[in-house]
């Protein structure tokens, strides 16, 4: 008798992964099985390159596995897998990737830590280019210098500009523009 396992050469990954996912749903042991021994270099592979730290891809793989396990029920063979399963594998290294930076505390800094300030904020000994700055902001035409700081200090999106002041999004962006070029006019 013939080996079934040779019978899943000719199907692709696709095919093999959703009838083996289906059969796993009604319990049979084999399917699961293959379907899971299958997935695991592939997931470890397709995370592998994209891990700072290359060990970590067999933990993610098995948390993606463990994750696989416990929602099978929720996958509908009549969908493609990968997507399904991609899906599984994004989650499970970001959410990773989060929980291991998330404990490293050691390197984190608030922004008033006096390390932070000294080489991430402009030196208040140059304070005299804050003035300078402030100035030049005060000598452009009101409207001007309000759609200026809205989308270059605030952080407004152009649309949120535009909203807020009633111009158009592009009139928005052409005001900053050339907001930006005089500035540097002026603080040459």
């Amino acid at each position: 008798m013939a080996d079934p396992s040779n019978s899943n050469v000719e199907r692709s990954e696709e095919e093999r992964w959703r009838e083996w996912a289906a059969q796993a749903q009604k319990g049979d042991k084999v399917a699961y099985n293959r379907l899971l021994k299958e997935l695991f270099p592939f997931i470890r592979n397709r995370i592998a390159a994209s891990l700072a730290n290359s060990d970590w891809a067999e933990e993610i793989a098995q948390e993606v596995l463990i994750s696989v396990h416990k929602s099978l029920k929720t996958y509908s063979p009549s969908r493609p897998f990968r997507p399904w399963l991609m899906a599984i594998v994004n989650f499970r290294r970001s959410d990773f990737l989060r929980r291991h930076y998330g404990a490293r505390q050691d390197r984190k800094a608030g922004l008033d830590h006096p390390e932070f300030l000294r080489k991430y904020v402009t030196d208040p000994a140059h304070a005299g280019e804050y003035k300078d700055i402030e100035a030049a902001l005060k000598s452009l035409p009101s409207e001007q210098r309000k759609v200026f700081e809205m989308i270059k200090i605030q952080g407004f999106t152009a649309q949120e500009a535009a909203n807020k002041t009633g111009m158009s999004v592009s009139a928005v962006k052409v005001s900053a523009h050339r907001t930006m070029k005089k500035l540097k006019e002026i603080l040459k």
